[in-house]
């Protein structure tokens, strides 16, 4: 998500953009993790994530069409890009409900151990932080891979809607 929302930032406000993408990420994530074992008790938060994540999904898809529709190959794409601040709030807001999703998982395997706890966010937030830059450059060469990164998102919030419905199932039939 970090890659895709600084693609469309001007290259001169990139960089920023990623740092303070993973920045929010950082924080968003250590805010979860004081508060994972009150989250655990939350039924319908996947559900609420899913749905969350799906409206950023419809962002992305108007900003990719707006990019993709009236211009032929080769040219840049109407308008102006985005701005650092638009990708960054982008970029946080799309990764509440996925960090949501990724403290729970991390939280869940790490128990009551707060070690394990820190070293799976660490390597979290480290891939991230790796693979926003490896997403800039490839979405620069390989334009369609936005869309199948849009794709994959989408994936990923039908999955939390689902999951998040199965949670509330037993208590909506009582």
């Amino acid at each position: 998500m970090v890659g895709l929302a600084a693609s469309r930032v001007g290259p001169d406000q990139r960089g920023k953009a990623i740092f303070w993408g993973i920045a929010g990420a950082v924080l968003l994530r250590l805010m979860f993790a004081g508060f994972i074992t009150q989250i655990f008790s939350i039924v319908g938060l996947t559900l609420a994530g899913g749905l969350l994540l799906l409206w950023v999904c419809w962002k992305m898809y108007r900003d990719l069409r707006g990019r993709h529709v009236g211009f032929h190959a080769g040219k840049e794409p109407p308008g102006p890009p985005m701005s650092r601040s638009r990708a960054v709030v982008q970029m946080v807001v799309a990764d509440v409900s996925m960090s949501l999703d990724n403290v729970l998982a991390v939280a869940g395997a790490a128990r009551d151990s707060i070690l394990v706890l820190i070293v799976g966010l660490t390597v979290s937030v480290s891939l991230m932080a790796v693979a926003s830059n490896l997403v800039v450059r490839l979405l620069g060469r390989f334009p369609w891979i936005a869309w199948l990164g849009l794709a994959i998102v989408v994936a990923v919030a039908l999955d939390m809607v689902w999951r998040g419905l199965h949670e509330l199932e037993p208590r909506l039939l009582r």
